[in-house]
């Protein structure tokens, strides 16, 4: 069984920076392929500033930051990727994409190495039958912000062997993280519970069940989440959560899973949650306000 020594991302964009500073600071020589020099600059500066906010906090020491930034190294060339014991692919959920880049490693990477998807929605066997190694295929599901967040799901699909499975969860652990094991459904276990009960959330605030910070209040307070659902799609981002529900409702067919219609209106107005200052509440004003959705 091959050591994992080298780790290579694709993407460098909020969850393949995550996944890069999380790898590099567990002791891993972690190369980031991006497809421009602009976006390495941004993922290179999200890393840098994740591990000074580390650093001041108190949660690590600056030669531990320095350590990790020394361990990563950045291209916008896919074959710099083929000396990597495992693969871990976090670029936009679009298949074609995903795939693309999934042929060209397949002919790059030694036969040992492990392909992983970062996926929230799509099947690992829609992207491991494009390949010539499907036994060496899983998925990792990392959770937003991955520094910090211990959860990862371990997806093993109808062809993934056991010893490649096996590799991919200890992993995870060495990663300081709390791997579960999953099946190969879209949604996997935590969006397969979770849209539902997004999309849901959405449906009551345009029947006027209550408005979006007292259904926020509500779960918060009766349920003991840590926040709403309304705060919590805009963290996740609206067109984010759009595209999941389109595939998994294309994977599924079932009512639960279809994207409401103000969900689909406030994304084409250019809705996106908190990353474009604006969604179910307005980023523009301290603290956020309810927007005004005409309902």
């Amino acid at each position: 069984m091959t050591e994992i020594k080298t780790v290579g991302v694709l993407g460098c964009g909020l969850m393949g920076s995550g996944i890069a500073q999380t790898a590099a600071a567990a002791g891993f020589t972690t190369v980031v392929r991006e497809v421009s020099d602009e976006l390495i600059a941004k993922g290179k500066g999200a890393i840098t500033g994740s591990l000074n906010k580390l650093v001041e906090k108190g949660r690590i020491e600056a030669s531990a930051r320095d350590a990790t930034l020394g361990r990563l190294r950045f291209t916008t060339r896919t074959p710099d990727l083929n000396e990597a014991d495992i693969v871990i692919e976090a670029v936009t959920e679009d298949l074609e994409l995903k795939n693309a880049l999934w042929k060209e490693l397949d002919a790059l990477c030694p036969a040992h190495t492990i392909f992983a998807s970062n996926t929230s929605s799509l099947t690992i066997a829609a992207m491991a039958a494009t390949t010539r190694r499907g036994d060496k295929f899983v998925g990792l599901h990392f959770f937003n912000p991955v520094p910090l967040m211990k959860l990862v799901e371990v997806v093993r699909t109808v062809t993934t062997a056991p010893e490649t499975f096996d590799r991919a969860f200890e992993f995870a652990r060495r990663l300081g993280k709390e791997p579960i094991a999953a099946k190969d459904n879209s949604g996997f276990v935590v969006n397969l519970l979770l849209v539902p009960y997004l999309l849901d959330a959405i449906r009551q605030l345009e029947r006027g069940v209550a408005s979006a910070p007292d259904i926020d209040k509500a779960m918060q307070l009766g349920c003991g989440h840590p926040m709403g659902p309304f705060i919590l799609l805009d963290f996740v981002g609206l067109d984010t959560t759009f595209k999941i529900a389109e595939i998994m409702f294309a994977e599924y067919r079932e009512a639960r899973y279809a994207p409401p219609p103000l969900l689909k209106r406030m994304v084409l107005a250019g809705y996106q949650g908190k990353k474009s200052g604006k969604g179910f509440y307005d980023y523009g004003t301290t603290p956020p306000t309810p927007t005004n959705l005409g309902l």
